[in-house]
């Protein structure tokens, strides 16, 4: 039995849901999110509550009735407050600049590194903190990661592009590690 799935959603204020097949339209202040549903979960709406339902208890369903209670949850939220993923980088030289929709890396190559943001995505730089912003959960993440990707943390002087919450672990290096080795 999923206890995600049984919990009922709450529809926040401002926030409409409608209902066309299996597709569901979540729309709020933010944007609008279609979710298309499998055909073995039914959604129950009555306004304020959306309660989700599955068709029978075989294993693939029970795995489904979970995952749509929390991307229902997701959009929602999404439609109504947004998501955001913060973004730390440090590094001699680093500079990160938005111009446009477009996210100039200045991370220690011999060119600058442009990322484009997909309809509905946002870049913010303060400082040293890069935010991207979205309705949609997991564009956010996947955004936040590709960014990231760019220039990774090294482990010796913990230079790079990491999440804001990640906390990295630091190596030695060689004369440190020479020196443990050698003196008993």
């Amino acid at each position: 039995m999923s206890r995600i799935g049984n919990r009922p959603v709450q529809i926040t204020e401002g926030v409409q849901i409608a209902q066309e097949g299996q597709d569901l339209k979540v729309t709020g202040p933010k944007g609008e999110i279609v979710l298309n549903l499998p055909h073995q979960i039914k959604i129950e709406n009555d306004g304020k509550i959306i309660s989700v339902k599955r068709i029978n208890d075989s294993k693939p369903v029970k795995s489904l009735h979970g995952l749509c209670r929390v991307l229902i949850a997701n959009a929602i939220k999404g439609v109504s407050e947004g998501w955001e993923r913060k973004l730390d980088f440090k590094g001699v030289g680093f500079r990160v600049e938005v111009s446009g929709n477009k996210l100039v890396l200045n991370v220690g190559y011999s060119h600058p590194v442009e990322i484009i943001a997909p309809e509905g995505i946002s870049f913010n730089v303060t400082k040293n903190i890069i935010t991207v912003f979205g309705i949609d959960k997991q564009l956010v993440g996947q955004i936040a990661a590709n960014i990231k990707k760019v220039r990774p943390v090294e482990p010796y002087k913990l230079k790079g592009i990491k999440y804001i919450e990640e906390i990295p672990r630091k190596k030695l290096g060689k004369a440190a590690k020479a020196a443990t080795t050698t003196g008993v």
